[in-house]
């Protein structure tokens, strides 16, 4: 196997790692964790390999990868051929790629932990926390908006790119938390176009496109 992956299968950030090595057509090896009610991120052999206590983990021979979107990055290195899931050529269009990239890491902590808070009862502020995923979901559709007026639909550039697969796990999951997307028709298509992407694979909460009872949303 190419990788190991220490996975939970109702995380969204462990499915950023699954979705872009299924739309890469990259075998792995599976190693699952009792996030929830077990724990097991935080025992002793998984802080030994994880000091931070998240998931996912990512190994590769004596690389250990602790951070989701440095996971993208790599398999996009690795993996891709073509280089277009990680555009390098284009000094502009990479430094927006990245600025998309922490604005994922900024929807784990609003939408991602209002969904947790929801879901499992988490210990976080649910208000708090769904005031920032809807301050999230309002600053995608303004872009993704600005896109289609360009004449586009990815979020950086003409095709998809890891910036896509970042952000889209905790926008499609934010009915989970109670933030559907009547709203935001812009993300609708979006959402819409990533499931419909060669190889994509679904999780508990997002379906595949022919077995969605709820249409076009994610």
């Amino acid at each position: 196997m190419s990788f190991t992956l220490y996975n939970y299968v109702l995380s969204g950030n462990c499915y950023k790692v699954r979705l872009m090595a299924a739309l890469l057509g990259v075998e792995y090896e599976t190693v699952s964790v009792d996030f929830y009610p077990g724990f097991e991120h935080r025992t002793p052999k998984m802080l030994a390999l994880n000091p931070a206590g998240t998931l996912p983990v990512l190994t590769s021979g004596d690389m250990v990868l602790t951070e989701t979107q440095a996971m993208l990055m790599w398999l996009a290195l690795e993996y891709d051929s073509t280089g277009q899931w990680l555009p390098q050529g284009d000094a502009q269009q990479t430094a927006v790629l990245m600025e998309w990239l922490g604005f994922a890491g900024r929807l784990t902590q609003s939408a991602g932990l209002a969904r947790l808070h929801d879901m499992l009862g988490w210990d976080t502020d649910g208000p708090v926390a769904k005031a920032a995923a809807t301050r999230d979901l309002r600053a995608l559709e303004l872009h993704l908006t600005d896109r289609v007026l360009e004449g586009g639909l990815w979020i950086a550039g003409d095709l998809p790119t890891i910036a896509d697969i970042a952000c889209f796990p905790y926008v499609a999951l934010s009915p989970d938390a109670g933030l559907d997307h009547d709203g935001y028709p812009a993300i609708r298509n979006w959402l819409y176009a990533i499931r419909g992407l060669p190889g994509f694979v679904a999780m508990p909460g997002i379906h595949y496109l022919h077995e969605d009872p709820r249409g076009s949303d994610g």
